[in-house]
């Protein structure tokens, strides 16, 4: 009898255990498929509102909408310092054709033409208040008084030059003498200081005028915003480094806003200001709850992933693979959050450019821009619970690595072409004086733009650099156009075909789905190390599945 009771005893422990562990185990499935279901599956399975997709929907049209504003100011900021350079030039240098050269804008060949250019400069620079069509006056200090202009010299200690003798007696010491004077009176230094405007042009490096000036960007006004006031930091440069026999003349710009002192303005302009402050703080707060949200299912993820883990390693003696486990490490996650962030940033840095605290505009546009950029690529997630349109993310997914590898090795050939062409081709064309042009210019041939031009722009005044010209040239387009880029093509079309046939036949399944299919077939932990190159060559594949028939089992979150 007590064998007898000790017997149901034990059976009864052990359904109960077995019980147990299949309501576990049902329990983790029920979990990993609600988990990976996309946001309307997830509604009618409990009913559950799609918060997250709501806040995206949203946090995408108010970012935008904040992107547009902002950029439209932005444009009148920059149209504003550009046209101010352009009118600077046109007042303070002689001659100007309102073109610019390379580095620097005009050029002089004669002495009588550099004192003309430098006194010119003076000159006008004293007269100053009845020449400029424009809001824009002398700096000041802060008890009234003009900040002066200032000229500085810099030459050599010793210099005697005897070209006919082919003699030549130099002290590389450089000597910078400066002098500065009221702006209103700047035109009457010749007078006053002659010794100081007695050049030696052997001896001469450069003549730099300094001098600050001040603005009012009044054009904001139209937009309803409140305008900046602008310190203009002027520096013309006489330049003779070369002693070529030409004088390279420029003029340089550097301008700070800040908020005006005593300004008065009717109209809506504050009020206006008042709205699009409250407009990013609502576009933070909304970018908060976004990454908020994501955070909250990454770490989500990382506990289910946990009891997965557990429940393999508990039942089967295996361990997840490394495409299960990124399918829960869900980089789409992480590129919210970024963008949120940066967002964030990017909002803050805007409410103190409104408020006039900051004039970083450059600065907040590049977190804007790289936000909104971002956001929308995002979007990219939600369609790829569709087939149809899932198939340029899992060919991208299946490419890269290939791709990666692919451009390592191109990357080689096309750094040896560029160094090449800078240091042979680099003194004989303009689209080859620099590192970042020569590469530039390669990668407008490699994509068949500007051949004739480049070939065209070729000085033939040396007969072997012209020869070593056109067999560069050829090399590089034969190629990286016939060669590089079809193989690069190759590979993406390759992974393309790949990719359809998988979509048409099946995906080898991975653990993962295996078990949110509620099959047993597991293979044995000792097969792992087993593997073919087929099953190694389709595990990239393994998470992108998606067949028609199983679409309440999608793998992209």
């Amino acid at each position: 009898m007590e064998l007898l009771v000790r017997y149901l005893n034990r059976s009864n422990s052990t359904s109960s255990t077995m019980t147990q562990d299949v309501m576990k185990e049902e329990n983790l499935r029920d979990d990993l498929k609600y988990y990976f279901m996309s946001p309307c599956e997830k509604y009618r399975a409990r009913r559950h509102i799609p918060w997250k997709l709501a806040v995206q929907i949203l946090k995408i049209v108010m970012i935008t909408t904040q992107l547009i504003l902002f950029g439209l100011n932005n444009q009148l900021v920059v149209s504003y310092k550009e046209e101010n350079a352009m009118a600077l030039k046109n007042l303070f240098l002689k001659d100007y054709s309102g073109v610019d050269e390379d580095d620097y804008s005009i050029a002089v060949y004669t002495q009588q033409g550099f004192y003309d250019s430098m006194f010119y400069v003076l000159d006008q620079y004293s007269r100053l208040g009845h020449l400029s069509v424009g809001p824009i006056s002398y700096a000041k200090y802060e008890n009234g008084s003009l900040l002066p202009v200032i000229v500085c010299k810099e030459h050599y200690k010793k210099g005697n030059v005897e070209p006919s003798d082919d003699a030549y007696d130099i002290d590389a010491q450089l000597e910078k003498v400066c002098l500065s004077h009221d702006p209103t009176t700047a035109n009457k230094w010749r007078t006053q200081n002659p010794s100081f405007f007695e050049l030696h042009f052997n001896r001469l490096v450069d003549i730099t005028l300094t001098f600050q000036l001040k603005g009012i960007n009044l054009q904001t006004v139209r937009s309803r915003e409140l305008p900046d006031c602008y310190s203009f930091f002027i520096t013309i440069t006489f330049d003779n480094q070369c002693h070529s026999g030409k004088v390279k003349i420029s003029l340089d710009m550097d301008a700070q806003s800040s908020a005006c002192r005593d300004w008065k303005i009717s109209g809506t302009a504050q009020k206006n200001t008042h709205y699009l402050l409250v407009f990013d703080a609502f576009v933070i707060l909304v970018c908060l709850t976004s990454a908020v949200l994501c955070t909250r299912s990454i770490i989500l993820a990382v506990r289910l992933l946990q009891r997965f883990s557990r429940f393999l390693h508990e039942s089967y003696n295996r361990k997840v693979c490394e495409d299960d486990q990124n399918e829960f490490l869900n980089g789409w996650y992480v590129l919210v959050i970024v963008s949120d962030l940066l967002a964030i940033i990017g909002s803050i840095l805007k409410m103190e450019i409104q408020a006039k605290s900051l004039t970083s505009y450059d600065v907040c546009s590049i977190f804007l821009g790289t936000s909104t950029l971002m956001v929308w690529v995002g979007v990219i997630r939600y369609l790829g619970y569709f087939q149809k349109y899932n198939v340029l993310i899992l060919t991208m997914k299946a490419a890269f690595p290939k791709v990666l590898r692919f451009c390592c090795c191109a990357g080689m050939i096309y750094l040896g072409y560029t160094f090449c062409g800078w240091i042979v081709l680099g003194p004989y064309h303009e689209k080859f004086e620099g590192l970042s042009r020569v590469a530039e210019c390669l990668f407008s041939l490699l994509n068949g733009d500007d051949m004739f031009t480049t070939f065209a722009q070729l000085k033939d005044k040396n007969t072997l650099v012209w020869l070593f010209s056109r067999a560069y040239l050829y090399s590089f387009i034969s190629l990286f156009i016939y060669m590089v880029l079809s193989l690069f093509i190759a590979l993406i079309t390759d992974a393309y075909e790949t990719i359809k046939n998988y979509q048409k036949d099946g995906f080898p399944l991975t653990d993962l789905q295996k078990f949110l299919r509620e099959q047993k077939d597991f293979p044995a932990a000792e097969e792992e190390n087993n593997q073919t190159d087929v099953q190694v060559r389709h595990s990239m594949f393994c998470c992108c599945e998606r067949l028609p028939e199983s679409d309440d089992m999608i793998l992209i979150s």
